[in-house]
C-alpha cells in the first residue's frame, strides 16, 4: 500500500507540475513590506484548474512580471541564482528535471516518466526546491527612533559638548539585494506567505537596527554639527532632512557596516523633536542674545535700552528722576563712544592693511578658518 500511496502521489504532483502559471507580489501588500515570495496568479486564482502542483516548484514557461520598483531574486535549493532588476515580464526556465513541462516544449519523457521517477525516491515530492522572491527597491517609510534620555555630542559652533533627547523617523532603502538576503534576513522570512517588513514590532532582525540607529545618534549630531558645510549649527537639523540624514547613515556605516555588510542605508530622516538639556538651553539664549547685539543691530539694540531707561529715570520725578535723567544723560553723551566700541566703523573698500587687519581679528577669535584667512589674504593682495 505504501509503495502504490507513494507512486500514485509521485503522478499526481508530476502532472499538476506541467501546468505553467503566472507570478507576480501579492495582494494587500503594505507599503513597508521589504521582501516577500512571489505569488501564482493566472492559472490557480483565475481558474482554478491547477490544484495539484507542488508549492515548491515553478514550472519551465511560468511567466513572472516584475512592478516598478521592485526587483527579482531567483532561488534554486536555497541558493540564489538570478537577479532581475528591471521592471517587466519574464519567463521561468530552469534545467532543473521538476520545472520542465510538455507545454514549454520539454518533450513527454523528461517532463513525465523521468520527473515521475524522480519523486518516487522522495516519497511523491519533488526532490529541489526553486523560489522566486521579491525586494522593494523603494524607500521604505515610518521606520521611527527616539531616545529615552538624554544623548550628548561635541559642537563646534557652540565649542561646548551639548546634550538633548530626540525623536524622528527615517526611510530605509535596501540598495544591494543580494547582500540583504545573504547576510542580513533570517531563514523565517525565506518561506511562501512570509514578509519581512522593517516596521513589523515582531521582526527581532529590525529591532537591532532600530536599536543600532539609537546607538549612532550621538555620532551622527556630532558629524553634523562639527561639517563645516553646514555651518556648525545644530537649529539647522529641522530643515535638512537630507544633509542629516547622510550624518546618521555614515555614522551606522562607520559603527555596524550598514551598507557594505548588509546592503542597507538611510536615505532620509525627519527629525520630530529635540528637548535640550537645562545647560544646552541657557547656553543657546546666550549666543542668541550676542547674536542679536552684534553689529547694526546690537546699536539699535543698546539705543533702544538706553531710552527705555530714560524714560523709567523720568517717571520717578524728584531729586532720584532727575539723578536718572543725568545718569541717562551722560549715558546719551558718551553713546558714540560706545556704538564705537560695539561696532567699529567699517574700513574703506579700497584699504588691503584695513582688509587684512579685520581678517586677522576674525581669524584670532576663530570666526574663520587659516584657508579663509589665506584665501582672503590673496584677494586683498591681487595675488
Amino acid at each position: 500500500m505504501g509503495l502504490i500511496q507513494a507512486v500514485k502521489g509521485a503522478v499526481g504532483g508530476m502532472l499538476g507540475d506541467q501546468w505553467k502559471d503566472f507570478y507576480t507580489i501579492p495582494d494587500g501588500l503594505p507599503p513597508t513590506a521589504a521582501l516577500f515570495a512571489a505569488v501564482p496568479h493566472g492559472t490557480n486564482a483565475g481558474r482554478g484548474s491547477n490544484t495539484h502542483g507542488s508549492s515548491n516548484i515553478i514550472t519551465n514557461g511560468s511567466k513572472i512580471i516584475v512592478p516598478e520598483g521592485y526587483g527579482l531574486l531567483l532561488f534554486q535549493d536555497g541558493k540564489i541564482t538570478g537577479f532581475a532588476a528591471e521592471a517587466g515580464g519574464y519567463e521561468w526556465k530552469s534545467d532543473d528535471l521538476n520545472s520542465k513541462s510538455i507545454f514549454s516544449g520539454d518533450g513527454i519523457v523528461d517532463s513525465l516518466i523521468m520527473q515521475s521517477w524522480e519523486r518516487f525516491k522522495f516519497g511523491g515530492q519533488p526532490g529541489s526546491q526553486q523560489a522566486a522572491y521579491f525586494v522593494s527597491l523603494k524607500e521604505l517609510p515610518d521606520n521611527r527612533f527616539g531616545t529615552q534620555s538624554e544623548i550628548y555630542w561635541d559642537d563646534a559652533f557652540l565649542n561646548t559638548q551639548v546634550g538633548a533627547v530626540t525623536r524622528g523617523s527615517y526611510t530605509m532603502k535596501i540598495v544591494d539585494p543580494i547582500l540583504f538576503v545573504k547576510n542580513f534576513v533570517p531563514a523565517a522570512y525565506l518561506q511562501p506567505g512570509q514578509v519581512f517588513d522593517f516596521t513589523d514590532i515582531d521582526n527581532a532582525a529590525a529591532s537591532q537596527l532600530f536599536n543600532e540607529v539609537v546607538g549612532s545618534l550621538a555620532p551622527a549630531f556630532s558629524l553634523y554639527s562639527n561639517d563645516p558645510s553646514k555651518g556648525n549649527r545644530i537649529s539647522k537639523l529641522q530643515q535638512d532632512s537630507i544633509g542629516f540624514a547622510k550624518s546618521l547613515s555614515e555614522a551606522v556605516e562607520n559603527a555596524y557596516q550598514w551598507k557594505s555588510d548588509r546592503g542597507l542605508m538611510i536615505a532620509k530622516t525627519a527629525i520630530i523633536s529635540i528637548e535640550y538639556d537645562a545647560n544646552t538651553k541657557e547656553l543657546l539664549k546666550t549666543v542668541q542674545r550676542a547674536d542679536a547685539l552684534s553689529g547694526a543691530r546690537g546699536n539699535s539694540n543698546l539705543q533702544a535700552s538706553v531710552a527705555a531707561g530714560m524714560q523709567a529715570a523720568g517717571e520717578k520725578g524728584g531729586a532720584a528722576g532727575m539723578m536718572g535723567i543725568g545718569m541717562a544723560s551722560g549715558m546719551m553723551g558718551g553713546m558714540a563712544g560706545l556704538q564705537q566700541l560695539v561696532a567699529p566703523p567699517a574700513p574703506a573698500a579700497d584699504d588691503p592693511i584695513a582688509k587684512l587687519k579685520k581678517a586677522k581679528e576674525m581669524l584670532d577669535l576663530g570666526l574663520i578658518s587659516q584657508a579663509d584667512y589665506d584665501a582672503l589674504k590673496a584677494k586683498a593682495l591681487g595675488l
